[in-house]
């Protein structure tokens, strides 16, 4: 009984199949081609007897039924011939056959039985013989002795007839030596007989000859069987079978999910194919287990009976997909999924944990599996008309151990391996045990899995199925709490297992077999089809337990209930498969029976009579549309007539807002792609981005399409990102929205084009709703009618992960499927919505927030009269009666026909036939009534509530809605509501009239108007019947009351597709609504005076509330808000009032335009929303305009919608969850938190991935966002046809994932991510700049130079007078210097120590140009030479250098370090052996090449390694030049990580920790030492000393643009207005290096850039006065001039004041300016004062009055230096030392030989001592106080005398130490003028170690 067709394709067969398989698709409904291969049986390995062969084709169509020739495309599966061994020629080696070993003691003579009988026909002939009636004598040829007949008794049943036809399948015969009767199988008689066999036995080949008795009455050889000729066996036999064809191996839902190849298209099967799952493996340990569902060997089939083998589409290459007897393991393909659960081999072993493994190609030598041999039970025959005679088609659930083979009618039988990896668990690897908490030892007995399997069985429901999920938890839990389980004997197993089934009041039987499983199936098959089975009640599981002393026990589960039968079967199917069996059953008329009893009401009545006769009735009148009772009858003309009432204060007025939880999921989007540019892999360089562009992908749904595109129109987020203009962003936002359909590659094609040709866009690529259709592209293919694959085609194609300006972004409420081991998106690139947690009750009760799955769930234990999600119980019942009755026909058919016959006789109850009322379920009734009355009720203006009907199949939708249109206009409720529906694949289509009313109350003007949304639909009453495989995340609008979803039931069994049904009714509800349910649990009054719920459609509290959205209630303003909503609470109170309406603004035109008032850009906004009640009132922040995932959009308009309470006084409007009626399957599992089956979430995540452990720690409700991913990262794997199933290990870097739940408001969340990627790139692109006015010169009458002059005239220069008032605003908080032109008006000044508080300087946001500087995070092509180390580049390579001179000013050698990349060594002289740094090359004054900038550039830098702006190769637009950074030694590290390729001067280890006034100081004595170097130098080398450059360049590491400013031509401005314009760094410098008689000026530089300085051209093109920041310096003629190397601040003003005092010129060029970027971290920032000893915990933070002390004193030193802590002091409280000089500016403090900042309020006159210095004239000033700051030896008491002073002036004398302080005092005879007291000492707070610095202060007497 073998099937081995393992060989080579029979070519001369191949033309035929092909031609067959053409013609099959031709006569095809589907477009889907059949498989070929799977038609052709191949030659197998020639054995001996073990070929079959193919029955012509002809034949096998005698009697098919129309449409039956679909079946397999013609293949012959369904019938086999057979051939005799005599044909087979032997070219290898059969594969021994096994035999068992006979029972010790037998006899196993050739010739003779085992009980030792001779059978031989010479012995025979002569004896008389006992044939029982029935059975035929019949000869058999044994192999071992070829020359004797042996004699057997068969019973004729089982042999052909004279035409070799007629032969049951199977065998039944006695032993006529022994006498022993009753051998069902062939193969245990064989065994019995000794016939000694090295094939498999069939009866075919060894049965050869009827025995007959000739004229002497002995037996003797007669005619031969007929065997040869059954391949012309009828049809009409009793049995129909199915061969295993060659079966998918990708295609169980476990293992095929929604892949096309899974099944051929349509399913011709009465049951629903089964399927094996990857989990069954248990008898060979492939990985992709086949999907063939009736594996079963075909003889015969039945017209009425037929099944379907499923076929794949995609054929593996490799042997064909048959039971494998054996093929040659030399073809290079891996071993064959086989048909699982009936395995044409018996594996050698079968402990649930042995798995055979086929290594790939060995050798032809050992076979690659053993058959064992076929002991008796090991096959069974399903008996006839099992599903006619019983109404069951039994399940089979694979349990343990192995199952026999079926033969006969295997259509009717289904095998399942549900709960086969429950049994699995010696599978787990030690990893997965550990998580688990177990180990090895905790693994159950197969004895403990029967009685745990038993247990869960008796304790499920009659309504219930079982569940995988839910027995592995249990079986986890009894791991963990009963390690191994009990030992179990043999003989306790039988009696514990009916123990335990005794508690199921019958629904659970066991049977208990010793030999095999095959015996116990076969006996409850037969009492299922032999007993009459109207008297006897069948369980509803058999649990067959086989206790085998041999062999470890087996058991496997036989399902005999009518509704977990059909419910497992047809769960089986995935979601394709069973819309194609549907297709199949509808296109067959098999449901003609079901159709016709629906032909008559339900009181017996023929439906369309009675509606044909009620339609003469009317006469042509109509029930009135509104405003009416349904008693009302118009004429049809006057009611089409009939416009709604509009009021114009209805208007709609649109907005998109975007609320906080939106933002905040934005900024979380944004936060990640910066982390992804910051990671430091190159993967994303943000930097070089100056625009964001975008292309939406969506599902194939063209609602989905214009809804996106109308959220991108309303959002502005074209114009936004200056995409589009205003004009044109209204036509064009089509574009940006993509439909995954067949045109899809050219729309993708043009959008890369436009990628690779925009390399400075980023691009992002939102795919969204991407759980639909993640089928990979190999294995994609036209499946139901939908294309597959194509997303995995579009987003995972090479082009889209090389290209490095796109980012995609995947969005999905459903995120499981995308959530695998295998996911491309890294965990950590993940955002997940916030959880709502607004459900706490901290909200006023009219906020919004989200009501999702979970709270439809929660909402079960509100204990409210009508709940919000429901179970229609009566219709559960109608459908089980109409199942029973029609166990062919698929339930979602049955139930949609019931569905159906129910709201047509709903309709017909409340208009013409009341007596009906009481046959139609209350649910059905109620919402029926609601749809017809609510546009009637008062207020309503004709608006009404939307019910949603959910059919998945197209066909039956379209029935749907032919019947029930038809029932409606019969019964004059045409123009009361429409009836749509609803499918991705077309627009919407809405009779005029309706799209009249919408029209009417839209306000809208525009006569073409039509919806194109179901939002659009806002207040019409209708019924939307959706189809379409998945809901695709259209949003519906408020006025969705019901969503009817009783055609869902346990098809739908994992989490996604279960869950996307609910999501359609989640939305944004009324906090109230969930509030008061809560409070009122207890009570159930009549709460806030409502009234309350007595019937089912009166007034339901908890149905929706109106929902009249107002502006409070609104979302976003998408153009489908029409103004209604709706609910069933009462509502007169909703008449549009002023106070909830929309505040006064621009009208905003229906066509989506924007008000630009109302739109919230809310990048900086944080929480500012909805916090004005005067914009909107309490606009919600958990309430978000989206799209696949937007929220409902509520109307600005008001209306009521009930009459219980008119009474009631206004208040906000009312927005309530949806009624969700379901049925009972999905029910029970929403309700798993409350009921006792398992809850949604624990299903499968999604049909196209798979658990990869049987065991796994249980999911609970509290798992989301973040753990559950990595709970489904963990646990889940993608299944072969999965797009991730071959992803690349690495995930891809620039792929998101957005998560949140359905319609939360998504798509306002990554189009408001856009818009702040978009101004972060332009915020990347810009810097804040210090925009600041400098505060101006009174204007003097002089003659100004023209404002033309290009360069200086030293002459003109030198007439100018030096300004010493430092008038740049960051000097604000310096003191003033005493000049004879300072400001009248006082700076303003802050009190006492007020001023160490910093305020915040004005800046200003500026798009850098091309010549900007840059920190170390630019990156671009040009320039990353400059900043970054080449590859190969190591640190090593730069050389380090000491520079060594003697500073007179220190009075000491200095030694310096240079570090010199190699690549500019060229800038700098070594000596002759070239390791010793002579000096820097300094150009010549006189050399005048265009591109050459003579000074070297120094810029001071610390802290600011990272934000600096040190890379100065744009500002120099890419010129040669020597650029030093002076850099702390502590800090060298750092900056030489930054910037490898800069030269470094790193500052002795003295400087650590002083400040910049010390970097300046070294700057200027190196370059003047330089100098000199060079000069000597060029001096060997003939040219003049004084031709060398002098000039060096000051910069700060802020310079970050550099503007020239042009006069405006005169004839275009006569205000002197002129125009700035960004140069670089290099022409500025070239221009100031071309100074005429550059030698002659000290210091050159430019002002300080403000905005102001764009509206008025400098008064003078040059100025004398304060230089810094920028500067370039004669180091030559400063020479004597020194910074002040002890400074931290303001050592710019006093350099500048000694440089001018000094005689020399310091010129500005007022038409230049520099922009300073306003830089937060870093720098030259203060020092953190604390304590020097910590042994203060969290010390108070320290004043500066607390920075010095007495000497000697006792209090708190500090760590920090003297100098900083005198400075900080001085500036801070000056006003004690000097108290007469404040706010005086008639009376400065006189300052000599420096200055300091000794606050804003106390001027300061400066004065040098130095012989032949300028001073300011003195005479007539009297001074308020005098400071002495470490004075030299030019400082003499004669000079002090020349100053007057006033009375009560007072003196602060500082010096280094206190000796020196008592020796000034004496050398300057100061105690003649000035009185001094011991307490008037101070120190600064230092230990001595730091050497504090000291002053006395005194008074002038």
């Amino acid at each position: 009984m073998g099937n081995s067709y393992a060989g080579q394709l029979k070519s001369a067969r191949f033309e035929e199949v092909l031609h067959n398989s053409i013609e099959a698709s031709l006569r095809s409904s589907s477009g889907d081609p059949q498989p070929i291969f799977t038609q052709l049986y191949l030659e197998p390995e020639p054995f001996p007897g073990n070929m079959e062969d193919v029955k012509p084709k002809a034949d096998l169509h005698v009697r098919e039924p129309p449409g039956h020739d679909l079946l397999n495309g013609h293949s012959s599966n369904d019938l086999e011939e057979l051939e005799d061994d005599d044909d087979s020629d032997s070219s290898s080696p059969p594969l021994p056959y096994l035999q068992a070993q006979a029972p010790d003691g037998c006899c196993t003579l050739d010739g003779f039985c085992q009980a030792g009988k001779d059978l031989r026909l010479d012995s025979k002939a002569t004896e008389p013989l006992d044939v029982p009636a029935g059975f035929e004598l019949v000869g058999a040829k044994s192999p071992s002795v070829p020359e004797h007949i042996l004699v057997c008794a068969v019973d004729r049943r089982f042999l052909p007839d004279e035409h070799g036809k007629n032969a049951l399948l199977g065998f039944s015969g006695n032993c006529v030596g022994c006498g022993e009767k009753g051998f069902r199988y062939f193969t245990e008689f064989s065994n019995h007989i000794n016939l000694k066999l090295s094939t498999q036995p069939k009866k075919q080949k060894h049965l050869k000859y009827y025995l007959v008795k000739n004229s002497q009455g002995a037996l003797c050889k007669g005619p031969l069987i007929c065997w040869k000729d059954c391949k012309t066996r009828q049809l009409s036999s009793s049995a129909s079978t199915s061969k295993p064809s060659s079966s998918s191996s990708l295609s169980s839902k476990e293992n095929g999910g929604t892949s096309g190849h899974s099944s051929s298209p349509f399913s011709l099967s009465d049951s629903p194919p089964t399927r094996t799952t990857q989990a069954s493996s248990v008898f060979f340990g492939s990985q992709d287990l086949s999907r063939d569902c009736s594996f079963l060997k075909p003889l015969a089939s039945t017209p009425g009976n037929k099944t379907l083998p499923i076929v794949s589409s995609a054929m593996n290459s490799g042997p064909p997909k048959k039971r494998h007897r054996s093929w040659h393991p030399n073809t290079l393909v891996p071993v064959p999924p086989t048909a699982v659960p009936v395995p044409a081999i018996r594996p050698i072993a079968c402990s649930p944990g042995s798995v055979l493994r086929v290594s790939s190609p060995q050798p032809p030598v050992a076979p690659v599996i053993q058959p064992q041999p076929v002991t008796a039970g090991a096959t069974v025959i399903v008996p006839d008309n099992l599903l006619n005679s019983s109404g069951v088609r039994p399940v089979i659930l694979i349990g343990h151990g192995t199952l026999p083979y079926f033969y006969g009618n295997v259509g009717d039988l289904v095998v399942s391996p549900l709960l086969v990896s429950c049994y699995k668990s010696s599978q787990l690897t030690e990893k997965t045990l550990e998580t688990l908490g177990l180990n090895r030892n905790q693994l159950l007995s197969v004895e403990t899995m029967i009685l745990l399997t038993l247990q869960y069985l008796a304790r499920l429901g009659s309504d219930q199925i079982p569940l995988r999920e839910e027995l592995e938890q249990v079986v986890l839990k009894a791991m963990l709490c009963c390690p191994g389980g009990p030992a179990i004997s043999l003989s306790q197993l039988p009696w514990l297992a009916r123990l335990e089934a005794s508690v199921s009041g019958g629904s659970v039987q066991v049977v208990v077999t010793h030999n095999s499983l095959g015996e116990g199936i076969s006996e409850s098959l037969r009492s299922l089809s032999e007993g009459p089975h109207q008297q006897k009640c069948l369980p509803t599981y058999v649990v067959i337990i086989c206790a085998s002393k041999m062999s470890s026990n087996e058991f496997c589960v036989l399902v005999l209930g009518k509704y977990q039968a059909r419910a497992l079967a047809e769960g089986m199917l995935t979601t394709n498969e069973f819309l194609k069996e549907i297709s199949y059953e509808l296109i067959t008329g098999k449901v003609s029976i079901l159709a016709s009893h629906f032909k008559t009401t339900s009181l017996g009545d023929n439906l369309d009579k009675q509606l044909v006769r009620y339609q003469r009735r009317r006469k042509g009148q109509v029930i009135q549309p509104f405003q009416g009772d349904v008693t009302d009858h118009i004429h049809s003309q006057e009611a089409a007539s009939m416009s709604p009432p509009s009021e114009r204060a209805e208007l709609l007025s649109k907005v998109f807002q975007i609320y906080p939880t939106q933002l905040s999921v934005a900024r979380s989007l944004l936060s990640q792609v910066c982390s992804i540019a910051d990671s430091g892999t190159q993967n994303l360089d943000l930097g070089r981005f100056c625009k964001v562009d975008f292309l939406v992908l969506v599902p194939p749904s063209h609602i989905l399409v214009h809804q996106t595109a109308q959220r991108i129109r309303q959002s502005g987020v074209l114009v936004d990102l200056g995409i589009e203009d205003a004009s044109s962003a209204y036509q064009k936002s089509d574009k940006y929205v993509v439909r995954l359909d067949n045109d899809v590659h050219a729309k993708m094609e043009a959008f890369m084009k436009k990628v690779k040709q925009n390399p400075y866009t980023l691009f992002v690529l939102i795919h969204d709703n991407s759980h639909v259709d993640l089928t990979s592209a190999l294995s994609g293919s036209v499946c139901h009618g939908e294309l597959q694959g194509l997303a995995d085609r579009v987003v995972n194609c090479q082009e889209v992960l090389d290209a490095m300006n796109l980012l995609v972004l995947q969005v999905s409420c459903f995120p499981y499927t995308l959530q695998t081991r295998q996911s491309r998106i890294s965990t950590h690139n993940e955002v997940h919505w916030p959880a709502n947690n607004s459900a706490q009750g901290e909200q006023p009760a009219n906020e919004l927030f989200y009501f999702g799955l979970r709270d439809y769930s929660s909402s079960l234990q509100w204990g409210v009269a009508s709940p919000i999600l429901r179970c229609d119980d009566a219709f559960e019942k109608m459908v089980h009666t109409l199942l029973k009755r029609h166990p062919h026909l698929h339930s979602m058919v049955i139930r949609s026909y019931l569905l159906i016959q129910q709201y047509t006789e709903a309709m017909m109850a409340l208009t013409s036939s009341p007596s009906l009322r009481d046959h139609i379920t209350p649910e059905t009734l109620a919402m029926v009534e609601d749809l017809i009355n609510a546009p009637s009720r008062e207020g309503s203006q004709g608006r009404g509530h939307m019910l949603l009907v959910r059919v998945p199949s197209l066909q039956l939708a379209m029935l749907a809605r032919e019947r029930l249109e038809d029932v409606r206009d019969k019964l004059g409720l045409q123009l009361c509501f429409a009836v749509l529906l609803g499918s991705p694949a077309s627009e919407l289509n809405l009779p005029r009239n309706f799209t009249n009313r919408l029209r009417a109350w839209r306000g809208c003007e525009n006569e073409e108007w039509v919806p194109h949304t179901y939002e659009d639909l806002e207040g019409l009453p209708c019924i939307v019947i959706l189809t379409g495989k998945d809901p695709l995340g259209e949003t519906f609008p408020r006025s969705l009351k019901y969503s009817d979803l009783r055609l869902i039931d346990s098809s739908y069994l994992t989490r996604t597709a279960l869950e996307q049904e609910v999501g359609l009714a989640c939305t944004h509800v009324s906090m109230s609504v969930v509030q008061e349910p809560k409070k009122a649990t207890a009570r159930r009054g009549e709460p806030d005076g409502e009234k309350a719920t007595t019937s089912m459609n009166d007034g339901e509290e908890l149905e929706r509330p109106q929902s009249n959205g107002s502006a409070a209630t609104r979302t976003s303003g998408s153009l489908a808000e029409n103004g209604v909503s709706s609910s069933d609470v009462a509502d007169s109170f909703q008449k549009p009032s002023t106070s909830t309406c929309l505040p006064e603004g621009p009208a905003i035109s229906d066509m989506g335009t924007m008000t630009q008032g109302f739109k919230q850009e809310c990048d900086s906004l944080g929480g500012q929303f909805s916090t004005n009640p005067t914009k909107v009132s309490k606009a919600p922040p958990s309430l978000y305009s989206s799209s696949s995932s937007s929220s409902p959009s509520s109307s600005s308009t008001q209306r009521p919608s009930q009459s219980t309470q008119c009474s009631r006084d206004p208040k906000p409007a009312r927005v309530s969850p949806r009624t969700v009626i379901m049925s009972r399957a999905a029910y029970n599992l929403l309700a798993g938190e409350s009921g006792s089956q398992l809850s949604s979430f624990s299903l499968l995540p999604h049909a196209d991935v798979a658990w990869s452990s049987p065991l796994r720690p249980i999911i609970t409700q509290n798992l989301q966002g973040a753990e559950q991913s990595t709970y489904y990262r963990q646990w889940t794997i993608a299944r072969q046809h999965h797009a991730d199933y071959e992803a690349p290990s690495v995930q891809h870097p620039r792929r998101l994932l957005l998560s949140g739940p359905p319609q939360v408001g998504k798509t306002g969340a990554y189009l408001q991510f856009l818009r702040i990627l978009f101004r972060m790139l332009i915020r990347l692109l810009e810097v804040d700049v210090y925009d600041e006015e400098e505060e101006e010169e009174e204007e003097t009458s002089e003659v100004t130079t023209p404002g033309t002059t290009q360069w200086p005239d030293i002459e003109e220069v030198r007439k100018l007078p030096f300004d010493p008032y430092p008038r740049d605003p960051k000097f604000k908080k310096a003191s003033p210097v005493f000049s004879d032109k300072m400001p009248k008006c006082l700076r303003d000044f802050n009190q006492g120590g007020e001023s160490q508080t910093t305020a915040t300087r004005e800046t200003k946001s500026i798009r850098l140009s091309r010549f900007a500087a840059h920190n170390a995070f630019h990156h671009c092509e040009q320039c990353h030479h400059y900043c970054e180390a080449g590859p190969a580049m190591q640190l090593s390579e730069c050389t380090f250098h000491a520079f060594t001179f003697c500073s007179s000013m220190l009075g000491e050698e200095v030694q310096l370090q240079f570090v010199i990349p190699k690549a500019k060594e060229q800038h700098f002289v070594f000596s002759q052996q070239g390791s010793h740094l002579e000096s820097m090359r300094l150009p010549l004054i006189s050399s005048n090449d265009p591109d050459l900038l003579k000074s070297p550039i120094f810029t001071p830098t610390t802290g600011h390694q990272e934000h600096g702006l040190l890379n100065i190769f744009h500002a120099m637009e890419g010129a040669s030049h020597v650029h030093i950074l002076v850099v702390k030694q502590c800090e060298l590290h750092h900056y030489r990580k930054y910037w490898p390729n800069h030269i470094l001067l790193v500052l002795p280890a003295m400087f650590n920790n002083a400040g910049v006034g010390a970097a300046r100081f070294m700057i200027k004595e190196l370059s003047y030492h330089n100098l000199e170097l060079e000069r000597n130098r060029l001096e060997e080398q003939g040219v003049k000393r004084q031709d060398a450059w002098p000039f060096i360049v000051m910069m700060d590491d802020s310079c970050v643009l550099w503007n020239v400013q042009q006069s405006a031509d005169v004839s275009e401005s006569s205000d002197g207005s002129s125009t700035l314009i960004n140069v670089s760094l290099k022409t500025v410098l070239q221009h100031m290096e071309a100074t005429p008689k550059i030698s002659l000026y000290a210091m050159c530089g430019a002002r300080k850039w403000s905005s102001s300085l764009a509206r008025r051209s400098p008064s003078h093109p040059f100025s004398r006065c304060h230089l810094h920041d920028f500067v370039m310096l004669n180091v030559d003629l400063t020479q004597n001039v020194q910074y002040d190397l002890n400074r931290y601040s303001c050592e710019e003003v006093d350099f500048n004041l000694r440089v001018n005092s000094s005689g020399l010129l310091l010129c500005r060029f007022n038409y230049f300016s520099l922009m300073k970027k306003h830089i937060p971290p870093g720098g030259n920032q203060d020092f953190l004062v604390k304590p020097k000893l910590m042994e203060i915990e969290n010390p108070a933070a320290i004043s500066p009055s607390q920075y010095v002390c007495a000497p000697d004193s006792e209090q708190t030193l500090l760590d920090a230096p003297a100098q900083f802590l005198l400075e900080r002091f001085l500036q801070s409280c000056s006003h004690r030392l000097f108290p007469k000089a404040v706010q005086n500016r008639s009376n400065p403090v006189l300052s000599i030989d420096s200055y300091l900042n000794i606050s804003p309020e106390i001027s300061v006159c400066y004065f040098n001592s130095r012989p032949h210095s300028t001073n300011l004239n003195h005479q007539g000033l009297v001074f308020s106080g005098l400071l002495l700051y470490l004075c030299d030896s030019f400082v003499v008491s004669g000079l002090l005398r020349k100053f007057r002073f006033l009375k009560g002036a007072t003196l602060c004398v500082i010096c280094q130490d206190r000796s020196s302080l008592r020796q000034t005092i004496v050398r300057l005879e100061l105690e003649d003028e000035w009185q001094f007291r011991l307490r008037d000492e101070f120190q600064t707070a230092n230990c001595s170690e730091d050497r504090p610095l000291y002053f006395l202060t005194g008074r002038h007497v």
